[in-house]
């Protein structure tokens, strides 16, 4: 690893595979997408981002990120039960597991149905790989400063 001294933030490009605690590929760039992120602009987990300082082009490395550097805890509040009519879609389709977007604007969240009944559908809001240590296996493609003015 190169030590830095710029205190401009880096961009970084990469390669990678997540993991979950039983080894299984939860996500993965082959045949997709590669991620990038620059430095403090809050795109990237903590944990992960944590793991880029002063690695280069080429740099190959694998790193685990708890839940608490990650997606965090799964929060007992983001599940509840919500009328039938707050997803816009036939009941009669709506079925376990299935994802959602419930309400407009600042406040729409991303939910997944967890049951479904007659008095309500009960959803989570909770991020899918809270509480979850994920095992990151990278491969750095591109390094770079930023400019200040592209900040």
């Amino acid at each position: 690893m190169k030590q830095r001294y710029s205190s401009m933030p880096m961009y970084y490009k990469f390669d990678y595979a997540i993991r979950n605690e039983s080894d299984e590929i939860v996500d993965s760039s082959a045949g997709g997408e590669v991620l990038s992120f620059v430095e403090g602009d809050g795109s990237m987990i903590a944990g992960l981002e944590k793991a880029f300082v002063g690695r280069e082009v080429g740099d190959e490395f694998s790193v685990t990120v708890g839940p608490e550097e990650a997606y965090g805890w799964p929060q007992r509040q983001l599940i509840k039960t919500i009328s039938r009519d707050m997803i816009q879609t036939d009941a009669e389709e709506i079925k376990v597991n299935m994802i959602f977007q419930i309400g407009s604007g600042t406040d729409s969240q991303v939910v997944k149905v967890v049951s479904v009944e007659k008095d309500g559908i009960t959803v989570d809001g909770n991020h899918p790989l809270a509480g979850i240590a994920l095992n990151f296996d990278i491969q750095v493609l591109e390094v770079r400063q930023v400019e200040s003015d592209l900040i």
